[in-house]
């Protein structure tokens, strides 16, 4: 589709082909009525990519995350991640992608409230097998690089809603994925805090070549990343070089 997409590498973070995904209701009568969300989406993800998709609300943008998060499976069409074909994957691999592999931060923060913002970092660790004080002594160093080790033992209803995203940042970040899916990550935050945490994923990027990919429906958030996808009625429709992004940076 796109000249993005034709400049990438032979060995992509994300590939997915002809990718086409449906669901299936019985109405009042008993008859099956079939929805389909995604049309024939290809789509190809370098390692170190920061990409921004928008669209409006059912666009299949959520529906696209939720396949590349290994949380729903396409109808149709293949997906690979880092050279795996994931259609092919038992319930317990697909399970360790999502540990090890993929870094999730949510619009709702999606802390556990009875812990601490320690224990939160590291639950994927205790998950993954880590010892429960290796497991806190790593978390504690990933709240230090976020600014959060002084509210290492509040619990998420002490936190303001900026620090608990950073909490949800940390934890994402815990196992190295080399990949983090964040779905709305700022549509609970203020302006100001918005634009920090931003900046927080910008630096991940930059500086340790995390690919990011975030669903957002803002502009200001989506200038950002420096590849814009657009979804429409389970199209892509724009596949780009996010010029907003660079003549932002050029000016900052």
């Amino acid at each position: 589709m796109s000249s993005i997409q034709a400049t990438h590498s032979a060995n992509p973070l994300i590939q997915i082909e002809n990718l086409c995904k449906s669901y299936s209701l019985q109405d009042a009568n008993g008859k099956t009525i079939t929805t389909q969300v995604l049309f024939n989406i290809n789509l190809t993800i370098n390692q170190g990519e920061f990409v921004a998709i928008m669209g409006h609300s059912g666009s299949g943008k959520s529906t696209l995350m939720n396949i590349l998060g290994c949380l729903d499976t396409p109808t149709s069409g293949s997906y690979w991640l880092s050279g795996r074909n994931v259609a092919a994957l038992s319930s317990n691999e697909l399970a360790h992608v999502r540990n090890q592999s993929i870094g999730f931060v949510f619009q709702g923060f999606n802390l556990l409230k009875r812990m601490t913002a320690l224990d939160n970092v590291a639950t994927p660790l205790l998950y993954a097998g880590v010892n429960r004080a290796n497991s806190r002594k790593q978390a504690l160093e990933f709240l230090r690089r976020t600014g959060l080790e002084n509210f290492a033992m509040h619990q998420p209803n002490q936190l303001s809603g900026g620090q608990q995203q950073r909490v949800a940042i940390s934890r994402a970040l815990i196992n190295h994925p080399p990949l983090i899916l964040a779905d709305e990550p700022t549509g609970n935050l203020d302006t100001q805090t918005s634009s920090e945490i931003m900046l927080l994923f910008e630096q991940l990027n930059r500086d340790q070549g995390i690919t990011i990919v975030l669903v957002t429906h803002e502009d200001d958030i989506a200038a950002y990343a420096k590849r814009l996808i657009r979804l429409k009625d389970g199209h892509i429709i724009v596949d780009k070089n996010n010029t907003v992004a660079t003549t932002l940076h050029e000016v900052t």
